[in-house]
């Protein structure tokens, strides 16, 4: 089993490699589910990780829904050639139709982008397919459409809740492709996980730094919002993902 830890920061990416998370999650503004990273960002998450581990940037142009115009989707191309130009690993991507079905039409546009920029880019399907009309039916479309992975909580709201259809999921790929639990997952949920035949888990592993305590003062804050919040990497949560992962992998290897 491998270990993804979606992360927004350089410093985040650091920690993850040093940690010995497999691969990020690369993406900007986690809180509003995440949006294509800077190339900057690209650029010092690289030399904070050192090649010890992969980098799949998020390519999403906006938050919301995941029903893309052609102009979004024009600039997602534009982002998949320069973040994998960058040494990206793979793309994370995702397009949804008005009926919550896979937009081939979309999602084909991105693929070939990635596949003419580079050849040996791998293709993750976000979880837009816990958006989807039939995850089962959006799966047969990834697995027609050369995908990698997988990142589903199960069609729940969370990967705990949904680990019965990611069991079917699984089974269903027939290691075609990759399926990769995440989604409200916990440090828990990872034995389950891995004994449901789930070859690989993400999590956020993100805790809340706020100033507001230090005696600062709030400008702008309302209806409880803190403005000077943000979210980092929570390092014991990798290392903590990471030793659940270890054990079982080497339990399995015996």
């Amino acid at each position: 089993m491998k270990l993804e830890i979606a992360v927004v920061s350089a410093a985040g990416a650091g920690t993850a490699a040093a940690e010995g998370a497999n691969r990020i999650e690369l993406c900007s503004s986690l809180e509003l589910g995440g949006i294509t990273p800077s190339q900057g960002l690209m650029e010092a998450s690289k030399e904070h990780v050192d090649g010890r581990l992969e980098i799949h940037p998020l390519i999403r142009s906006r938050p919301g829904d995941f029903r893309y115009s052609a102009s979004d989707v024009d600039t997602m191309v534009h982002e998949i050639r320069h973040l994998l130009a960058q040494g990206a690993h793979g793309v994370v991507i995702g397009a949804l139709t008005a009926s919550g079905d896979v937009d081939v039409r979309a999602v084909k546009r991105l693929v070939d982008s990635a596949r003419e920029t580079n050849a040996d880019a791998q293709l993750t399907f976000h979880r837009a397919i816990d958006q989807s009309r039939d995850p089962f039916a959006a799966l047969d479309e990834l697995l027609d459409l050369g995908f990698t992975r997988v990142l589903t909580s199960g069609h729940q709201a969370t990967a705990g809740a949904g680990l019965e259809t990611l069991s079917e999921m699984v089974e269903r790929a027939g290691g075609a492709l990759e399926i990769m639990a995440g989604g409200g997952l916990s440090l828990d949920d990872i034995p389950a996980m891995h004994a449901a035949g789930l070859s690989a888990v993400h999590l956020s592993a993100k805790k809340t730094i706020s100033t507001l305590g230090d005696g600062a003062i709030s400008l702008g804050a309302h209806d409880g919002a803190d403005p000077t919040a943000y979210t980092v990497t929570d390092r014991d949560v990798v290392r903590a993902a990471k030793a659940k992962v270890n054990a079982l992998n080497l339990a399995t290897s015996h």
